[in-house]
């Protein structure tokens, strides 16, 4: 049976070609631990519900005062 610490302990991933430099492996590291998953109950920011709502409901951007405003939502 392994522990945390022991899994913790495992590589993010290993080099099998190449000399890359450490700038790269640390941007690499980034890369990868930003595409895990978070399970945090699948929550969006209210902002991006709104642009889905208004395409639901065929509300695109209309001309007329401020609809340059608008037009970041579609």
């Amino acid at each position: 049976m392994t522990t945390a610490t022991e899994e913790n302990n495992q590589p993010l991933f290993q080099v099998v070609a190449g000399n890359p430099t450490p700038e790269e492996l640390a941007a690499l590291a980034v890369v990868v631990l930003g595409m895990q998953t978070n399970d945090d109950g699948g929550t969006r920011p209210a902002a991006h519900r709104t642009w889905i709502r208004r395409d639901q409901l065929r509300l695109g951007p209309r001309p007329g005062p401020g609809s340059w405003r608008r037009s970041a939502l579609r």
